[in-house]
């Protein structure tokens, strides 16, 4: 499958990408590139290898759960490029009746 100028317009359509003109060819080769690529790994047989969901035999250690001090220095600076706070907190829109 080649991949048209019309095609990438057509994608970056429904991806909601807004794609300059001047990187639409650039993108078709990639997304070419991308597809032959696929294809090499569609060609490896992987008859006789066993599915796993992790490549490694161990459980991921879990952290102690307990409270940690709050960073109120990184919080106030947060709060200060928020459209809207009180009393320490975000203030959003109501988004549900």
């Amino acid at each position: 499958m080649a991949f048209t100028i019309d095609t990438v317009k057509r994608t970056a359509s429904l991806a909601r990408l807004a794609l300059p003109e001047t990187e639409l060819e650039q993108v078709a080769e990639q997304l070419e590139g991308i597809l032959v690529l696929i294809e090499k790994l569609s060609a490896v047989s992987t008859e006789g290898v066993e599915i796993m969901a992790h490549p490694l035999e161990m459980q991921q250690p879990l952290r102690e759960d307990r409270a940690h001090e709050r960073d109120l220095a990184g919080r106030d600076a947060n709060l200060k490029n928020a459209p809207q706070s009180a009393d320490g907190l975000f203030l959003v829109p109501k988004v549900i009746e």
